[in-house]
C-alpha cells in the first residue's frame, strides 16, 4: 500500500510483477487492512480487505466491494492460516468472528476493554489470541477464555497449529491438545487408546490386567493403535514418545493383519524431528508443520543455516538425494575459507567424489564471483555437463578452453555457442587465429558461412591463404550475378587464380569457355532482343534455332566443338518445336544423320503433328517419309485424325 492508498499486489518474489489493484477511493480514515491469499480466494487472485468507517471493503485486481456493515470501526483484523475465519476487534472492545466471505457470524466476545490490543493472532484455526501490555487472552470459539501474565513483553507468531510466544529468554507454543493425545491422558478416560496405554503399564508390571483391557477393545485395537501412533507424533519429549510407540507396538501383537507403515514412518519423522528441535540446531517444530513444510524444505531450511552436516544425513535418512546440500556446502566452503585454491579444490573433489554426475557449475561460478578464477576453472574440469560447463567458461572469460571443452562433447550447438561468441568479441584476425588449429570448428565455420555469410568465408580462405576456395566462392557468386558484364568480371577473377595452379586445367578452361559463352550471348541479345544470358550452349543453340539464327547457331556448334549428334539432335527438337519442316528437310538432306533421321526425326515430327491436330503436317511429313516402317506408323495416326 502507498502513501496514497494504492494497492499494488506481487505474487511471486522470484519473478517480481507489480500488479496494481482496483482504485480505492475512501470518504473516512482506514483504520486497519489484512491480506487474503489467493489460494482461499473464490476468484484466485489477491484479495485486501480494508477497515474504514463502520464497514469493511473488499478489494480485489478489478473492484472494491463494500460490505455495509455496522458493528466497526474495526481496530484490528487478521485472517486465519486456512483463509475461512477473520477475526476483527472493534472500537468498543468485542472480538469478533465471521466467515471471510461476511455470510457467517460466527462468535462474538466482549473483552471489556477499548484499548486495542498491540496484536491479535490465530492461534491455529481453533481460537484467536490478543496481547496488551503484560496480558495475553486466548479466546475459544464459544466464548470460552484463558488468560496469562507475562511481565516481559512478548512477541505473538501464528502458526498453522498454534502461536509461538516469543520473549527475551524463551520461545513457547500455545496450541490446542490434539484430540488423539486428549484421548489417551484424560483423567479417567476409558477411550481404547487409553485402555492400550495403560495395558501396556500393567503388562510391565506383570499384571493380568493388561489381557483384561486388550478384551475390552479388541474390536477397536487398530483405532487405538493408530491414536497411539499419531499422538506420539505430537509430543515433544522423549519419555512420552517412547511410551507411545512403545503402546502401539504392543497392540501390533495382537493384530494379525496390521499394516506397520504409519509406525514405521512416525518413528522416522519423530527422530527427525529431535534431531532439529535439539538446541544446537535450534528448529522447535512440530509434527502438523512438518507435514505441511515436507523433509525437502526442513533440509533447505538446514542448509540456509548451513547446518550441512545434519542435513546430510537427514536425507540420506529418508533416502533423499543430498546434491544440493553438497554444491551448497562446497559454495560455502570457497566464501569462508583462507586455505591455498589447491587445498580446496581436492577438498571439494574428495568430498563429492563419490556422488557421481554431480554438477560442479554452481561451484566453479561461486569461485569465479569469489575472484579465485583459477580455482574456478579447476572445479570445471570435473564438471561431466558440457552444457553446464562451457557457458561458465565463456563468462569466466577462458574463451579457448570453453572451445576445447564445447569441441571435445561432439555437441555441434555448443561450438557455435562459442564460435559466435568469439565472432563478436574478437578482431577478425584473432578470431581465426584461436580457431586455426581446431578442424572440427573451422569446418562447423565454412558450413555456417556458406549457408549464411559468404563475406566472412573469404575473410577465412583469404588469412588462410586458401586460394582455390576463395575462387570457388567468387565463381559461385559470379553465376548468380544478374549483369552480365559483372559475371563476366567475377569468372575472369576465378579463372585467373585457377589458371595459376597446374592441377585444376579443366577448371580454368572450363571458365574461360564460359566467359566466352557469355560474351557470345551478351552479343545475341544485342542482335535479337532476346534474353540468352544464363543458358548453357546446347540451350543457345536451341534458341538460335527457334528464332531463325540458324547461322548463330552453327557459329555455337563449331566455337565450342559441340558433336554433331547432339548438334543434330538440339536441332531437330527445335525444328520441330516451331514446325519448320523446310529446314528439317535441308538439314536431312546437308549430309548423313548421325542419328539416325529418318527413324527418329520423323516419327518424332509425325508425333508432335498428331499431337497439334496438324492434318497437313502430318500429309507432309508422310509424304517426305521413306522408311516403311515409320510410314505406316504415320498413316495409323493420319488415319486416327480423320477419324476425329
Amino acid at each position: 500500500m502507498t502513501s496514497k492508498y494504492q494497492l499494488i499486489s506481487i505474487t511471486n518474489f522470484e519473478e517480481p510483477q507489480p500488479k496494481p489493484m482496483a482504485e480505492i477511493k475512501l470518504e473516512e480514515p482506514l483504520q486497519s487492512w489484512t491480506v487474503v491469499p489467493p489460494q482461499f480466494t473464490l476468484s484466485r487472485h489477491v484479495e485486501v480487505l480494508i477497515a474504514t468507517g463502520s464497514t469493511v471493503l473488499v478489494v480485489d485486481s478489478k473492484e472494491v466491494t463494500d460490505q455495509r456493515l455496522t458493528q466497526g470501526p474495526f481496530t484490528k483484523m487478521v485472517v486465519s492460516p486456512n483463509g475461512k475465519f477473520l477475526a476483527l476487534f472493534t472500537f468498543d472492545g468485542r472480538l469478533w468472528v465471521v466467515s471471510t466471505d461476511f455470510q457467517k457470524n460466527l462468535s462474538e466476545y466482549s473483552t471489556k476493554s477499548k484499548i486495542p490490543p498491540q496484536q491479535l493472532v490465530w492461534c491455529g484455526t481453533d481460537s484467536v489470541v490478543l496481547y496488551w501490555d503484560k496480558i495475553v487472552l486466548m479466546v475459544g470459539p464459544f466464548g470460552d477464555w484463558i488468560k496469562y501474565a507475562y511481565e516481559d513483553p512478548i512477541y505473538l507468531a501464528s502458526e498453522i497449529d498454534g502461536v509461538r510466544i516469543i520473549s527475551n529468554e524463551k520461545c513457547e507454543l500455545l496450541q490446542k491438545v490434539p484430540s488423539s493425545t486428549e484421548t489417551i491422558f484424560k483423567i479417567g478416560s476409558t477411550e481404547p487408546p487409553a485402555m492400550l496405554f495403560d495395558a501396556l503399564d500393567h503388562y510391565e508390571r506383570k499384571s493380568p490386567k493388561a489381557d483384561e483391557n486388550i478384551r475390552n477393545i479388541k474390536t477397536e485395537l487398530v483405532d487405538a493403535v493408530d491414536s497411539c501412533i499419531e499422538a506420539a507424533g505430537f509430543e515433544f519429549q522423549h519419555y512420552y514418545q517412547r511410551a507411545l510407540l512403545k503402546a502401539a507396538s504392543f497392540g501390533k501383537c495382537f493384530l494379525e493383519n496390521y499394516n506397520a507403515n504409519s509406525f514405521v514412518d512416525m518413528a522416522q519423522t519423530i527422530r527427525v524431528l529431535n534431531a532439529v528441535r535439539y538446541y544446537d540446531i535450534g528448529i522447535p517444530l512440530t509434527y502438523v508443520q512438518y507435514k505441511r513444510l515436507g523433509a525437502d524444505a526442513l533440509i533447505d531450511r538446514l542448509i540456509g543455516r548451513n547446518n550441512h552436516l545434519l542435513a546430510i544425513r537427514i536425507a540420506e535418512y529418508l533416502q533423499l538425494r543430498t546434491d544440493k546440500i553438497l554444491i551448497h556446502w562446497a559454495c560455502e566452503k570457497i566464501k569462508t575459507s583462507t586455505e591455498d585454491e589447491e587445498v580446496i579444490c581436492r577438498t571439494i573433489v574428495d568430498k563429492l567424489a563419490k556422488k557421481p554426475g554431480l554438477s560442479y557449475a554452481e561451484i566453479a561460478k561461486t569461485a569465479h564471483d569469489a575472484g579465485q578464477t583459477r580455482l574456478a576453472t579447476k572445479l570445471l574440469d570435473y564438471e561431466p555437463r558440457a552444457a553446464d560447463q562451457v557457458p561458465l567458461l565463456i563468462s569466466m572469460q577462458e574463451d579457448e578452453t570453453a572451445l576445447i571443452k564445447a569441441i571435445e562433447s561432439g555437441n555441434t550447438d555448443l561450438v557455435y555457442l562459442v564460435i559466435f561468441h568469439l565472432k563478436r568479441k574478437l578482431q577478425l584476425g584473432e578470431f581465426f587465429r584461436m580457431i586455426n588449429n581446431k578442424p572440427v570448428a573451422c569446418n562447423l565455420l565454412e558450413v555456417y558461412c556458406k549457408e549464411q555469410d559468404t563475406e566472412l568465408l573469404k575473410d577465412f580462405y583469404y588469412q588462410d591463404d586458401r586460394r582455390v576456395d576463395s575462387a570457388n566462392i567468387v565463381l559461385a557468386e559470379g553465376f548468380e550475378e544478374k549483369d552480365i558484364t559483372e559475371r563476366i568480371k567475377k569468372l575472369k577473377i576465378s579463372g585467373k587464380t585457377y589458371g595459376e595452379h597446374r592441377e585444376l586445367a579443366f577448371e580454368s578452361k572450363s571458365v574461360d569457355e564460359a566467359i566466352k559463352l557469355l560474351q557470345f550471348q551478351s552479343t545475341l541479345e544485342k542482335d535479337t532482343q532476346q534474353s540468352f544470358t544464363g543458358l548453357s550452349v546446347s540451350e543457345t543453340i536451341y534458341k538460335c534455332t527457334t528464332l531463325g539464327q540458324h547461322a548463330k547457331a552453327t557459329k555455337v556448334r563449331t566455337d565450342f566443338k559441340v558433336p554433331d549428334k547432339r548438334f543434330w539432335w538440339v536441332k531437330l527438337r527445335a525444328l520441330v518445336e516451331i514446325r519448320d519442316w523446310e529446314n528439317l528437310e535441308k538439314l536431312a538432306k546437308s549430309k548423313k544423320s548421325p542419328i539416325g533421321y529418318e527413324i527418329g526425326a520423323f516419327k518424332e515430327a509425325g508425333e508432335q503433328a498428331y499431337l497439334n491436330k496438324d492434318v497437313a503436317g502430318l500429309r507432309q511429313v508422310r509424304a517426305k517419309c521413306t522408311n516403311h516402317l515409320v510410314a505406316q506408323e504415320l498413316d495409323s495416326l493420319l488415319a486416327q485424325l480423320n477419324a476425329k
